[in-house]
Parts: structure tokens; sequence; C-alpha cells
């Protein structure tokens, strides 16, 4: 019998997207380097979530199998670097230019999806993925002259970018016979471990923070990750792959709009127009997909 969803997925995939978006604004709220500010985003979502897990799904948890154990810690090891590589372009970039590359992940997610899961690509999916991509490099296309060290940002964010696909990929394979919670402990926890060694091979400070840093540390562990990838990570039992990546570009959208609200970030018609265009991507590739009921 197929397993019924307890939450509505399309409600969790909106509230995956909503909580994704606020992980720029926590950054730049965040007085700290970009490793630092990466690991406590995931290292403290850990350490909420395991309580939660532990009396939920201990049992599932002790049952994985080693290989899937660890094929969850190599999608946290995509999630790790995922982060390092993006909140490091927030130093160098705009937060548009930054959350527009690194949703350019439905691209490698259609490429790779052929080969890494059993999901197929429709001709409507694709069709979402060109039109939300192209609303995106809208988006983004104003920034890109910004000069200096921009196109060092614009490329870390484009890594972040590759290596969340990889994360959503790995994750769809497992989420198809794997409980939510079972799945997000070794996946974040990994991801966790990695980020603090790479903290600590830089010898970079973790302590000292002014409160408003601490608190940007809790609003990114509990907003963007536990609201937002967990949100997303729940959908992917019932959503492809490809879904959920043309979903996250309404990340751009929203992080822009903040973006201006916060920080007098430039929000323009051309923006406006790329969002637009990405909104109707989204549900272009939304209508071509059915989930399990």
């Amino acid at each position: 019998m197929t397993q019924k969803a307890l939450f509505n997925p399309s409600f969790a995939l909106v509230s995956g997207v909503l909580g994704v978006s606020t992980g720029a604004i926590f950054v730049r709220l965040a007085d700290a380097p970009a490793l630092v500010t990466a690991a406590y985003r995931v290292g403290l979502a850990v350490v909420i979530l395991i309580p939660v897990i532990w009396w939920k799904n201990k049992d599932e948890f002790w049952r994985l199998s080693w290989c899937d154990l660890g094929t969850a810690v190599l999608a946290g090891f995509f999630l790790a670097l995922h982060f390092a590589a993006w909140i490091s372009s927030l130093d160098y970039t705009s937060i548009a230019n930054s959350v527009v590359l690194v949703n350019t992940t439905p691209v490698w997610v259609g490429l790779l999806t052929p080969f890494l899961t059993q999901d197929r690509i429709s001709r409507r999916t694709v069709k979402g993925i060109i039109l939300s991509v192209s609303g995106g490099a809208l988006i983004g296309a104003e920034d890109l002259v910004m000069g200096g060290r921009a196109w060092f940002g614009d490329l870390l964010a484009l890594s972040g970018s590759f290596c969340a696909a990889g994360y959503l990929l790995l994750g769809r394979n497992l989420r198809r016979n794997l409980g939510l919670l079972s799945y997000t402990l070794p996946c974040y926890g990994s991801a966790a471990v990695f980020l603090w060694v790479m903290v600590i091979l830089a010898q970079l400070p973790y302590n000292g923070f002014n409160t408003h840093t601490w608190a940007a540390f809790v609003g990114m562990a509990i907003c963007a990750q536990i609201i937002g990838h967990t949100s997303y990570n729940y959908a992917l039992k019932w959503f492809s792959a490809n879904l959920i990546a043309v979903s996250l570009l309404g990340e751009p959208v929203l992080a822009t709009f903040m973006g201006w609200i916060l920080f007098q970030e430039g929000l323009t018609w051309i923006k406006l127009a790329g969002g637009v265009l990405i909104l109707m991507g989204i549900y272009l590739a939304a209508s071509g997909e059915t989930t399990k009921d």
C-alpha cells in the first residue's frame, strides 16, 4: 500500500521555499566568518533535532543499512560544501546575485537525474526549468557588472549550486524508502561535522560574537535549516529532485525582496520581471508532476 502523506507535500514544499529564502538575510545579519556561520547553522539544527529524532524515530535510525548511512553521509558532505561555497559568496557579491546563481541547481539536477535516480524529466518540466533559470538570469544580470571581486562570489555561488544538486539527488534516492527524521540526522549531522572540521583547520574564531550574531545563528538553524531544508526533504518523498530544485528558484524572488527591504539592495523592474518568469516556470514544472497518495 502506498504510504499516506502526514502533511500535504505541496504545503511542505512552499514552507521549504519560504524557509530557505531567509538564509541569505540571516547570513548578512551575522557578523562572523562564512564557514563559522555555516557550521552554526547546521550544528544548531542538529542539536535541536536530536531529541525529536530520538523520541520519534530511534528504532528506524538504528536499523539503517550501512549503504543508506553512507549515502546520507555523502549527501551531508555535498550539503556542507554547498553551504561553505554559497555563504562565502555573500562576502563578495549581492544577495540577489548569490541566490540566483546558487539556484541554477535545476540545470545540474536535470543533467544528472537520468544517471542517478529513476525519475524521468517531462517536457513540461524541461520548459519550466528553462523559464525559471531565464528569470533567475534576468534577476542577476544587473549585478554581474559589479566588478571587483564579484566574479569570485559568482563562482562560489555556482559551485554551491552544483553541490546542492548532488545533495538533492542523493536525498531523493534515500527518501523513497527512508523516514524523514532517519535521513536528516545522519545527513545534517555529517554536514555539521564536515563544516566544523573546516572551521578548526582554518583556525577561525567560533565564539565571542555579539548578541545579534548569535540570534542570526539560531534564526538560520530554525527558519532556514529546520523549516526550510527539512520541509523540502520531506517533499522529496513525493516529488522528484527536479521539481524541488525548480521550486527553490522562488528563493531569489523572496530573498531579493527581503534584501531590498532590510539592506536597501537594488530592486528594479528587471528583477521583478525575472521573478515573474521564475514563478511561471515553477508552476509549469509543478503542473507536470503528481504526488503519491
